[in-house]
């Protein structure tokens, strides 16, 4: 597992980290990733666009979703960053103006990465359940996959899990179709 970069960390202290490192703050604790690499940021790319569409403009889909990448997101004292994160319009009407959110997302996606796995699948899992995320997947570009968890009862159950080339209707974006091999390019 990666560890902190310090303990007791305050927003400043995320703040030093220079930019080209992802920089959270779990538990109390500092955490920083080197920016994603290719196939990483080209996975969450991809299906940042196959969502945009139909969720967010409405576009051949039912829209009602804004869909934001790497949204900075403030619960508490805990700063995350994940991937790609939708809040229904009845939640979220408009984009706000800062540089943070402190409303949970309804769905978000974590792109799996060897430095990243074990905190996205641990620590951030549990912060997202403790602010009552709906839905979270979570893809792995390595092993072709893609998890889709539902939160009940503040626990995480696998809903599915699809690999490959498939093509997936996947909740909360049944509505439309994923093919998979697009996103592994």
């Amino acid at each position: 597992m990666t560890k902190p970069l310090k303990k007791n960390a305050s927003y400043a202290d995320l703040c030093a980290v220079p930019e080209n490192f992802v920089a959270e703050i779990l538990e109390g604790e500092l955490y920083a990733f080197p920016r994603p690499a290719l196939p990483h940021a080209h996975v969450a790319s991809v299906l940042g666009g196959e969502l945009m569409g139909p969720f967010h403009r409405g576009r051949n889909g039912p829209g009602g979703w804004l869909i934001i990448d790497e949204p900075e997101l403030h619960f508490g004292g805990d700063v995350l960053v994940p991937d790609i994160a939708g809040w229904r319009r009845e939640r979220l009407p408009t984009r706000p103006d800062g540089a943070h959110l402190t409303l949970a997302p309804d769905w978000l996606c974590e792109v799996l990465s060897p430095s990243t796995e074990t905190v996205d699948r641990t620590k951030k899992l549990k912060i997202y359940g403790r602010e009552g995320v709906s839905n979270v997947w979570l893809i792995d570009p390595l092993l072709q996959k893609l998890e889709v968890l539902r939160l009940e009862s503040h626990r995480w159950l696998l809903v599915a899990a699809h690999e490959d080339d498939a093509l997936v209707r996947a909740e909360p974006f049944a509505a439309i179709e994923i093919e998979l091999a697009a996103l592994w390019g």
